[in-house]
């Protein structure tokens, strides 16, 4: 039987040696095994349930937009005209405001969400 990366031989063998594979040969690793990096333990912690719960669901390093009292004016008076807002003004308004295209998008993405709720409530 052939001694392949993930026999019971290989794994025998790699255990006896202290993962160095046959004695006097360079250390093997399975070369479909990705390496175990720190980012990829955080990946794999971002995956998993329940993780949010823990970091409050913020993306590590990132920190919440604080918008300005004039930033907050434009982008609710565009708005006030028109709810869903389309590329060319997306690209204006990044501009005009000094904001990335995906905060304002998300901007208004939450604007929708607290108007749906103020809706609500008021039924």
């Amino acid at each position: 039987m052939e001694k392949g990366p993930f026999s019971v031989e290989w794994l025998a063998q790699s255990s006896r040696s202290g993962g160095r594979g046959m004695p006097g040969s360079p250390p093997q690793t399975p070369p479909s095994v990705p390496a175990d990096t720190p980012r990829d333990r955080e990946a794999a912690e971002r995956r998993s349930p329940g993780h949010e719960a823990e970091s409050g669901g913020a993306a590590p390093g990132r920190s919440r937009t604080k918008f300005s009292a004039a930033q907050l004016q434009e982008l609710e008076r565009s708005f006030r005209e028109q709810r869903y807002i389309r590329a060319g003004e997306k690209r204006r308004l990044a501009a005009v405001l000094n904001l990335s295209q995906s905060q304002i998008k998300t901007w208004f993405q939450n604007r929708r969400m607290k108007f749906k709720r103020q809706t609500q409530d008021a039924r």
